[in-house]
Order: C-alpha cells, then sequence, then structure tokens
C-alpha cells in the first residue's frame, strides 16, 4: 500500500478495530477487585494492572511517539511499561498508576491515535503501525484471557457471546486428508497486506506425501490416552517430557479431575463442567501432544505440512484454508463467540481444499518444528517480536477460540515454550 492510495474506508476499518480491541480489554477487567487486577507472582501471568497499561503504551510508542514524534502523555512510561528493560518479576513492584489513571492513559493514547488518522496526512507506515499495535492489543486480549482461568477467576463476558449455538455440536470428524508431494511456497507473500517479521517471506520447500487428521485430536481421544495410563508410562515421553512430568508432579492434563461418579470434569476459568467428548482437546502442551502421539501410533506435522494442508495445492496461496473470504463465524470459533472449544466435527464451510477441518480457531495447534528464522529473515521495527525466541519455543498454527479472526490467516506463526499448558493449544496428527 502505497502513501497516496490509502481509501477512506481501510482508515475507518482501522478506527473501528482500535475502538474493538480496547473494548475487549475493558471487558476483561471487568467484574475484577483491586487484588485480582494485580494478582499473584508467576511466571506465566503478567499483573493485568501492568499489562493493560503496556498494551496501550505500545500503542503510543509506536503510533505516535516513534511514528510521528509526539510526547508521552506519561513522563515515565519507559519505565513503568517497556517490556523489553523491564524484568518480568519486577512487574508486580513497580509504582503503577490506579486502575482509573490507567484507564484515563488508555483513553488518551486511544484519542489521539483516532485524531491522527483522521485529521493527519496519513501514510502506509501509519496503517502498518497501527495495525501492528491493535495485533498486539489483540494478543494481550488472549493472554489476559488464558490469565483468568489461570488465577481462577470468572469466565469473561463479550457482546458477541452466542455460547449455545447448535452449530458448535456437531460431534467427530474421524480420518485423514491424503496430501500428495508438493513443491510448496512457505510463508507469507510480499504481496500481503500485513504479515510479521517471522513469516516473511515465501521460500520453497519440497514436501513428501503425508496423510494428516482431518480434525484436531478431541477430549475423548485424548481421555483415552490418559485412563490408558499415559501419564505413567515414560516410553510415550521423551526425556525432556517425562523430567517435566516429574518435577512438576503432574499425574492429569490441566485442570482435569473426576466426579463422584467417574465422569472426567475440565476446569473452566472458575468452574468444573462436565467433559465435553468431541470437543477439541485444549491446554495441552507439546510434551503431551507427543506423548500421545507416540502412544497412538502418529506424529505432530512439521509446519510446511501444516500450512499446505490448510493452503492447498494452488500456486496463489489463499489468506484461509477456504479462500479470501473474511472469516465469519460460519468458517471458524474465534473471536472467544462460544467462550470454549467445540465440537471437531463442527462449521464444515470453514475446510480446505483437502477437507481438513477448523485449521483456524478453536484451538492452537503445535507443530513439530522449533520457532526458527525464514531464510533472509530481517526483523521489523520492533526487534524483540520474533528474535528472542528463536530456538526457544514450539511453533504453533491457526488460532484458538479467544484469538481474533482480523489478525489470523494461514501464514501465521505464533510460539510458546513446550512446557506451557496454560495457553490455548491443541493439536492434529499425521500418519507415522
Amino acid at each position: 500500500m502505497s502513501d497516496k492510495n490509502i481509501p477512506g474506508q481501510t482508515i475507518t476499518s482501522l478506527i473501528a478495530d482500535l475502538k474493538d480491541a480496547r473494548q475487549r480489554t475493558l471487558a476483561l477487567l471487568a467484574g475484577l477487585d483491586q487484588q485480582q487486577i494485580i494478582g499473584p507472582q508467576l511466571d506465566i501471568v503478567n499483573p493485568l494492572l501492568w499489562e493493560i497499561g503496556h498494551a496501550a503504551y505500545f500503542h503510543e510508542l509506536w503510533t505516535l511517539r516513534h511514528s510521528n514524534g509526539a510526547d508521552s502523555f506519561l513522563k515515565n512510561a519507559d519505565e513503568l511499561y517497556d517490556s523489553i528493560t523491564i524484568a518480568h518479576d519486577d512487574r508486580w513492584h513497580l509504582p503503577l498508576l490506579s486502575l482509573e489513571k490507567t484507564k484515563s492513559y488508555m483513553q488518551q493514547v486511544l484519542d489521539a491515535e483516532i485524531n491522527h488518522l483522521q485529521n493527519q496526512k496519513v501514510t502506509a507506515r501509519d496503517i502498518y503501525l497501527t495495525r501492528y499495535a491493535v495485533f498486539h492489543e489483540d494478543m494481550h486480549t488472549e493472554a489476559y484471557t488464558y490469565s483468568r482461568r489461570t488465577l481462577n477467576y470468572p469466565c469473561p463476558v463479550f457482546s458477541n457471546n452466542v455460547l449455545q449455538d447448535v452449530a458448535y455440536d456437531a460431534g467427530p470428524l474421524e480420518g485423514d486428508a491424503s496430501i500428495p508431494a508438493s513443491e510448496f511456497l512457505l510463508g507469507a507473500s510480499k504481496n500481503a497486506n500485513f504479515c510479521f517479521d517471522n513469516e516473511k517471506w515465501q521460500h520453497p520447500v519440497s514436501i513428501k506425501p503425508f496423510a494428516i487428521a482431518r480434525a484436531a485430536t478431541s477430549y475423548q481421544q485424548y481421555a483415552n490416552f490418559v485412563e490408558d495410563g499415559g501419564y505413567k508410562e515414560p516410553q510415550f515421553w521423551d526425556e525432556k517430557g517425562w523430567s517435566w512430568l516429574q518435577q512438576n508432579n503432574i499425574s492429569l492434563p490441566n485442570g482435569w479431575k473426576k466426579d463422584r461418579n467417574g465422569h472426567w470434569l475440565i476446569k473452566h476459568f472458575d468452574q468444573w463442567l462436565a467433559m465435553r467428548p468431541h470437543a477439541a482437546i485444549v491446554h495441552v502442551n507439546w510434551y503431551e501432544a507427543s506423548a500421545w502421539c507416540r502412544w497412538a501410533g502418529r506424529r505432530l506435522p512439521i509446519e510446511a505440512e501444516w500450512e499446505l494442508a490448510a493452503c492447498g495445492p494452488e500456486a496463489n496461496k489463499p489468506l484461509y484454508p477456504w479462500g479470501n473470504e473474511a472469516p465469519a463465524a460460519k468458517h471458524v470459533n474465534m473471536d472467544a463467540r462460544a467462550m470454549r472449544t467445540i465440537d471437531v466435527g463442527a462449521l464444515p464451510a470453514g475446510d480446505s481444499f483437502y477437507g481438513c477441518r477448523q485449521m483456524l480457531g478453536n484451538v492452537w495447534e503445535w507443530t513439530a518444528d522449533t520457532f526458527k528464522p525464514y531464510p533472509g529473515f530481517v526483523a521489523d521495527m520492533y526487534q524483540d517480536y520474533s528474535q528472542p525466541l528463536f530456538g526457544q519455543t514450539k511453533v504453533l498454527r491457526g488460532g484458538a477460540w479467544p484469538t481474533r479472526s482480523r489478525m489470523i490467516r494461514n501464514s501465521w506463526r505464533n510460539y510458546y515454550g513446550a512446557e506451557r499448558n496454560d495457553v490455548f493449544a491443541g493439536f492434529r496428527t499425521c500418519a507415522l
């Protein structure tokens, strides 16, 4: 997009996204008391009061200060909210603003961003940086969501919730999609409206024939492994995975227990609900996904296989498994509409060319790959987005039920440590 042809519709849409992202942030604070917005010091969460200020700071830093030379609304913004220089454990001990003053700062930044988009000469760089900041806030609202579950806070309520859509209860989807050998362009096209540095750029890879599950692994499929003693048998775990189990005294997946009648209950925020057998398993880590594969005689896909299964064989790769139409409720379980994972057989309108279902939404899907740069990698302006995690994390693909559909696409790469069983991650598998 050049500076000369930025349509007004683009600016209008971007302003709507800015407002929507902020509404989601505020909705995730609703109902929490002063103690809850700080919370306990844990490695896997941030204090919410710090995190919402950090998200606003990111908007201000890139869209107002770096792009337009503006001063910060706070004299000590960098000392409070710069995640690169402020150690994680220090975030509980900063002289943070009160909630009301934090919200005021957030609103000042938002108003200034919108004013700039409406009243100044907007450049392609302005559009890119603003979109980046929206997606950054979207990623944090997903983090606020799993943090509420980790901390046993009540389930949040959003204006778009449709909790009992009959389309969600569609049962299982068995079988594999057979995918022939392919010369495939992995990564984002240089014609993309937006992508992150770790998606750049498309490069050819040779993929051998493989067969991949049409659907993600379900709770019942995973429960069969648990009930077969999978957490007690070292043969199913690699050395690091077995060490993780033993060191953390783990004998069940995160948030599982049985009721007095021997039926599985699954933790949903601060509640325990009956297991829905055909819904996609979530809150399992890479070690657990890999162990299930060994038990089942399967394997995790490499990310090139996953992207090919999502895109199909066309030279002009579609943005989404079903084509280039923007994601809608008929295609994906995203945007926290359902507030949970749904049956793996649901939403056939979102199928890929090869018949793979829900490759976007429902759960992030672990792949076999360690997160690494593509050939010729060059860091974007936010240099700590990808680089520090190369070689340290595993790649996930596809997005989960709270992920915002406006930011997802087939080439999107997510990454978490192999031990993370608190995030919205599940998996689909390939035949050996």
